[in-house]
């Protein structure tokens, strides 16, 4: 994806902006970032599932023009205790005609889970800056959703900490000159241990991750790799490369987070501490590089290690590069699947080692489709959450 046109961010107006997901991790650490560069940025609205009291105090300190909760008040709430001249929008429907709205410059999308597709569809069709942490919109509907970024209007801007390092890497260059890519990850908490050490792995083990604080879906996702599965088909769209382009490499420090080699042999990486803030800010300031609150290397005490991933025990990692490979529905099955099967581990259905297998039976027996428009992906996205639901391990 070539990097799109655009003045500094100086020489315009403080953009417009929309927060999806405002009350997760991705949301939050957005939300410091706006109150850093208050200059820079017009909060416009904020939207969350089911978190109304961290909304409410979100509320309380932006004074948005609007705030949506995609679930209903908790008992005894009332939407006319909110700060003055903030419309409270109720259901999760209204999240597209958020996403899409004229007073709106740039929307990001840190929904967690397929849920966040058609908001990131509904920015892109109107022509919005997308700011995309969101990953099952290119993990679903990669093609779908770089053809409507090709628009007039329309910017995508990753957020992931990998996807934003190779996007600042490979810039504006053509894609022919790059060899390769090679996303990082940190190995997550279970980094080092072969299939029989993690037989009687519980929700508490899976969600300790060594590095990085977030939610639980994600957490379990990095806990089996998953999370890296997704990274390789969102990196084959939004990057316009083949699957054998891209390599996962090991690096439990979290500061590389991505590398690229370009043809002639010469490979550049993009460094900075684990700190979300910075992949952010770096979207909703795109193309300006500026002061920020993100943490800075120390460099008198960096130190980096590399190892190759374990493919027999976190399994994940060879799916993903098959779904990438395959296109059409797959992606919706593997997402779908993901999130039930993830799902069910956490609430004790299922074990840790049989969430990759109940994921490679949705994305095998799904109806396939090369070439799927939403609606076929939202059948298979269902499909996939239903069988998985029924799906037993054998033993």
């Amino acid at each position: 994806m070539d990097c799109p046109p655009g003045p500094p961010a100086a020489a315009q107006a403080a953009r417009r902006l929309v927060v999806l997901g405002s009350t997760g991790s991705i949301g939050v650490s957005a939300l410091e970032v706006v109150r850093a560069l208050p200059d820079r940025f017009e909060l416009i609205g904020l939207a969350a599932h089911r978190n109304w009291p961290r909304l409410r105090e979100q509320i309380a300190r932006h004074h948005p023009r609007w705030a949506l909760l995609g679930t209903p008040l908790p008992e005894g709430e009332a939407a006319g205790e909110l700060s003055a001249g903030t419309e409270l929008i109720q259901g999760a429907e209204h999240l597209p005609r958020l996403a899409r709205a004229a007073e709106v410059d740039v929307v990001l999308n840190a929904i967690v889970g397929a849920a966040g597709l058609a908001s990131s569809l509904a920015a892109l069709e109107a022509g919005k800056a997308l700011a995309l942490a969101n990953k099952e919109t290119l993990v679903m509907a990669g093609p779908l959703g770089m053809e409507l970024a090709r628009r007039p209007g329309a910017t995508l801007l990753p957020v992931d900490s990998e996807h934003s390092a190779i996007f600042q890497l490979i810039g504006g260059r053509p894609r022919e000159e790059v060899q390769r890519v090679v996303l990082t990850a940190s190995g997550g908490p279970f980094r080092g241990r072969t299939r029989a050490g993690l037989v009687d792995v519980t929700v508490a083990d899976a969600l300790r991750h060594p590095t990085w604080q977030m939610g639980p879906k994600i957490t379990i996702d990095s806990a089996t790799l998953m999370n890296k599965a997704l990274e390789i088909i969102e990196a084959r769209w939004l990057f316009d490369l083949r699957p054998n382009q891209i390599e996962v490499l090991i690096h439990p420090e979290s500061i590389v987070h991505s590398f690229v080699e370009f043809r002639d042999g010469s490979v550049v990486a993009q460094l900075s501490p684990p700190d979300m803030r910075l992949p952010i800010q770096y979207a909703l300031t795109y193309p300006e590089r500026i002061d920020g609150p993100a943490r800075r290397l120390d460099w008198a005490d960096l130190r980096l290690t590399f190892e190759q991933p374990d493919h027999v025990t976190f399994e994940s990692l060879r799916l993903g590069f098959e779904v990438a490979e395959r296109g059409g529905t797959a992606g919706a099955g593997l997402d779908a699947g993901d999130e039930g099967a993830g799902a069910r581990f956490l609430s004790g259905s299922l074990q840790f080692l049989d969430i990759v297998p109940a994921v490679r039976a949705a994305v095998a027996g799904h109806t396939f489709d090369p070439a799927p428009r939403l609606e076929t992906l939202l059948a298979v996205d269902a499909w996939a959450r239903e069988e998985v639901q029924r799906w037993m391990p054998s033993r």
